[in-house]
């Protein structure tokens, strides 16, 4: 990850384009019962041990780079799909209309069709790419999980900044798929 050699050695950035968070220590999370017991069920639940430090800001780091893959990966597909579907349809609005053939019109309308839904077929594509993939649902889930754990922790009375880990809840986490658990970190991604 290329922003990972600017952060420090315990930091992690929460959302794009905000700054470095330290990550809170587990043994704050884990000072306070509750959170201890649900740290406990979701790492039997998700196979993950959230009050590993190490373990934890892995996950919170590969999760940026999954929000900003997520995000490119939406961009270059969605804003020229955008594009192009409203250019088609302020030109057919302010020009194609008035063209005295209806079969030109009726070309035009077909072939601006055909390429809004080729794009539109590309943006969906690649969005089930990014969320259908068992891998990245496995780290969406555990970050959910991790974030519910933070604020549980805080609400207790721990020692943890407001709306840490500064990232949003992702109410479309999906399922925990425990047949890929082993290739989510694999590649060793995360740490500097």
């Amino acid at each position: 990850m290329s922003e990972a050699a600017d952060l420090g050695e315990w930091e992690f950035v929460g959302r794009r384009g905000t700054d470095p968070t330290k990550l809170v220590p587990g043994e704050v999370i884990a000072a306070v019962p509750a959170a201890r017991t649900l740290a406990e069920r979701s790492a039997e639940e998700l196979r993950f041990d959230f009050l590993d430090d190490r373990g934890v800001l892995r996950m919170l780091r590969r999760r940026h780079h999954d929000e900003i893959e997520m995000f490119n990966a939406g961009f270059k597909t969605g804003v020229p799909l955008a594009i192009i579907g409203f250019g088609a349809a302020v030109y057919w609005g302010g020009v194609v209309q008035y063209w005295e053939s209806s079969a030109t019109r009726t070309g035009y309308a077909v072939v601006a069709v055909a390429v809004v839904l080729i794009l539109l077929a590309l943006f969906v594509r690649t969005a089930m790419a990014h969320w259908g993939d068992p891998v990245r649902q496995n780290l969406r889930a555990r970050a959910r999980r991790y974030r519910e754990l933070a604020h549980l922790a805080r609400r207790e009375g721990a020692d943890i900044p407001a709306h840490y880990p500064h990232y949003g809840p992702y109410p479309f986490a999906a399922g925990f798929h425990p047949e890929v658990d082993e290739a989510e970190f694999a590649d060793g991604e995360g740490l500097s």
